[in-house]
C-alpha cells in the first residue's frame, strides 16, 4: 500500500509540474504578418461607410457580373437555388419575424430573410460579397465589380433606381428598409452588461 502511495504521489507531483510550466513563447512554426499581409486582409466596411474602397458600379454593369459568377448558386434572378435567395422585399414595413410578421403572414408560406426584407445596411452588402463571395473563389471580385453586384441587388429589391451608380460616397446613402427594425448598439465598454 505504501508503494501505491508514493507512485500515485509522483505521478501527481510530475502532472503537477508539468502543467505549472508556462507554454513556449513560440512554437517554432509560422513567421509573424507583415505589415503588407495585414493591410491586404484589413478590408472591414463599417456601416457608415468607412473602409470603402475607390471605385464604383452600376445596376447594368452588376447584371453580368451576376449571372457569370453568381446565378447558378443563388438563382438566375436571385430567387434562390442551392444557396440562399437575395432578392424579395416581402414583406413590407416588418422584418420577416416576430409577431407582426405574423399578423402579415396569417397563414401565407414563411418568406425568406433577403437583402430587402432583412439586411440593415447597404455596406454590410459590399463587405461580405467581397469577402465571400463568389463561393469558389472568396475575394477575388475587384471593387469595381462588388460595387456593380451591390447595385444590381439593390435594384432588384427595388431599393435603388436601375441607373443608380454606387460608389464610397452613394452607398452609404442608401437606406435599407430594415434599419429601423434593428436596435442600435449603443454601449460603450466596461462592466456593464444588457
Amino acid at each position: 500500500m505504501n508503494r501505491l502511495l508514493m507512485i500515485a504521489a509522483s505521478v501527481f507531483l510530475v502532472t503537477a509540474q508539468t502543467l505549472a510550466q508556462a507554454p513556449p513563447k513560440r512554437f517554432g512554426i509560422g513567421s509573424p504578418a507583415t505589415p503588407e499581409q495585414t493591410a491586404a486582409l484589413d478590408i472591414d466596411v463599417r456601416p457608415d461607410g468607412a473602409g470603402l474602397p475607390p471605385g464604383g458600379g452600376s445596376a447594368a454593369e452588376g447584371a453580368g457580373i451576376y449571372a457569370q459568377k453568381c446565378a447558378a448558386c443563388h438563382g438566375a434572378n436571385g430567387e434562390g437555388g442551392t444557396a440562399d435567395a437575395l432578392v424579395g422585399a416581402e414583406p413590407k414595413g416588418t422584418l420577416p419575424f416576430g409577431p407582426d410578421y405574423e399578423r402579415w403572414r396569417n397563414g401565407r408560406p414563411d418568406v425568406p430573410f433577403t437583402i430587402g426584407n432583412y439586411w440593415p445596411y447597404a455596406t454590410t452588402i459590399f463587405d461580405y460579397v467581397r469577402r465571400a463571395m463568389p463561393a469558389s473563389a472568396p475575394g477575388t471580385l475587384s471593387a469595381d465589380e462588388t460595387y456593380a453586384l451591390t447595385a444590381w441587388l439593390l435594384a432588384r429589391n427595388g431599393i435603388v433606381a436601375d441607373a443608380a451608380v454606387l460608389n464610397a460616397a452613394t452607398l452609404p446613402q442608401v437606406r435599407m428598409p430594415a434599419r429601423a427594425r434593428f436596435v442600435r448598439d449603443d454601449r460603450k465598454g466596461g462592466s456593464e452588461v444588457r
